[in-house]
């Protein structure tokens, strides 16, 4: 089952690699596929929305309309550590 997220926040390549990393671990979860440049996460695998929107709120990337400061903020921070998770694994 696929399941498509129209997210805030997405801002680079680090960006994407937290999100991928962090939706990866959920149990269930097959597959993670993201379009930056429209701001899209497409999820495949056994997983209910709710446990998705979770996850990617608590990162700092809420569906859109759904922005906060807060989230904002961790966006950030995520951002950052998947921008040194990336340039660590090369």
């Amino acid at each position: 089952m696929q399941q498509q997220f129209e997210v805030e926040n997405i801002k680079c390549g680090g960006c994407v690699n937290s999100i991928t990393t962090a939706l990866l671990k959920i149990a269930g979860v097959t597959a993670v596929e993201i379009d930056k440049d429209n701001d899209t996460v497409l999820v495949t695998g056994a997983v209910k929305r709710e446990r998705i929107t979770d996850k990617l709120n608590e990162l700092g990337y809420p569906e859109k309309g759904g922005n906060t400061l807060m989230r904002k903020a961790k966006s950030y921070v995520n951002c950052a550590i998947g921008r040194m998770t990336a340039h660590h694994d090369k």
